[in-house]
């Protein structure tokens, strides 16, 4: 009996100094990682066990070790999706360590100026087959943007500031429109606080409105406070917008690229030809220059302008100069 029990504790010793090994050697476990680093890809809800074979196969360290180390640790390992680049030297601790702390490796995503959110979405479904920036069930129709992000707004044309963002390989695009949205919205509130104090705009949403056209106008920037002045003074005088962007926008789909004297005279909530006012909504995203120019543009007399086809403007007082104007910029007379 004695000698059982001797036999026993004896065994009962080694399994405590092979645990107290591991628990102490193997988080220090040296993870083999090349010169140029190695890229590893964690997915939405993916197990301790998926990840620890993909960084075996990728020559890291040892499954069993991976998924040993992340078992003993104190407080679990919560995973983080993302994409994670090693570099330098690093224990198998430390590689989990990265991944449980979401310090995924960004990537840039840069949505231009005056796009608009049917390019935006084909943009985001691009990236997310080609390059796997998105999680590809995280991205939803633009009808549904507003409510995937909670928005207030119902439509989310226009709402979402154009710029680069990064953003974490295989996430959910709704990050994304979550930072543009709130950064519209701080955009136009400041741009809101700057207003003329006679301007005829009634409100943040109708300046982003004014924005979005003056944005599509024109590309020169040095032209769009000019621009804007255009359209508010046709605006205090009562004078229809008459601008080409707010018609291509209204028919969608349906524009071919060259617009026609009977897209003009076709009535659509967008015709500025054919209606008062600002359309109902914007027409694409404006960058901090066209809300600007739409809230404050300096004081003119102009009233048209006409474009020279180097990338600037020809403003003209009245429809007598804008008449030559056009003769000389567009049917070269």
């Amino acid at each position: 009996m004695k000698r059982l029990l001797n036999l026993f504790f004896a065994l009962l010793l080694l399994a405590i100094v092979a645990v107290a090994g591991a628990v102490y050697l193997l988080p220090r476990w040296t993870a083999v990682i090349p010169a140029d680093g190695v890229t590893v890809n964690v997915v939405r809800g993916a197990s301790l066990g998926r990840v620890a074979n993909e960084l075996e196969k990728l020559g890291v360290a040892p499954s069993w070790v991976i998924q040993t180390v992340g078992r003993i640790r104190s407080s679990g390992t919560k995973l983080r999706a993302g994409q994670y680049l090693l570099t330098g030297s690093h224990t198998v601790e430390e590689v989990l360590d990265l991944i449980e702390s979401g310090a995924a490796q960004q990537v840039p995503v840069t949505v231009v100026e005056g796009s608009k959110q049917v390019e935006l979405y084909a943009l985001m479904k691009s990236l997310a087959a080609d390059s796997k920036h998105f999680a590809a069930d995280t991205i939803k129709p633009p009808a549904e943007w507003a409510q995937q992000i909670g928005a207030e707004t119902k439509n989310l044309e226009g709402y979402l500031f154009p710029d680069t963002y990064f953003v974490a390989p295989g996430g959910n695009a709704a990050t994304l429109l979550a930072a543009m949205h709130k950064r519209m919205r701080q955009e136009l509130a400041t741009a809101w606080e700057q207003r003329a104090p006679d301007t005829p705009l009634k409100s943040p949403y109708e300046a982003l409105i004014l924005a979005s056209i003056i944005e599509k106008e024109t590309g020169r920037e040095s032209d769009r406070p000019l621009v804007g002045s255009v359209f508010i003074n046709r605006m205090r005088i009562g004078m229809r917008l008459q601008t080409d962007p707010t018609v291509i926008y209204g028919l969608g789909e349906a524009f071919d690229g060259n617009l026609r004297k009977i897209h003009l005279q076709t009535d659509t909530p967008y015709n500025s030809y054919t209606r008062d006012g600002l359309p109902p909504t914007p027409i694409a995203y404006p960058g901090r220059a066209s809300l600007r120019a739409a809230v404050n543009p300096p004081k003119s007399e102009f009233l048209y302008f006409v474009a020279r086809g180097d990338g600037t403007s020809e403003f003209s007082r009245n429809l007598a100069e804008h008449n030559r104007a056009v003769a000389k910029f567009q049917l070269g007379r």
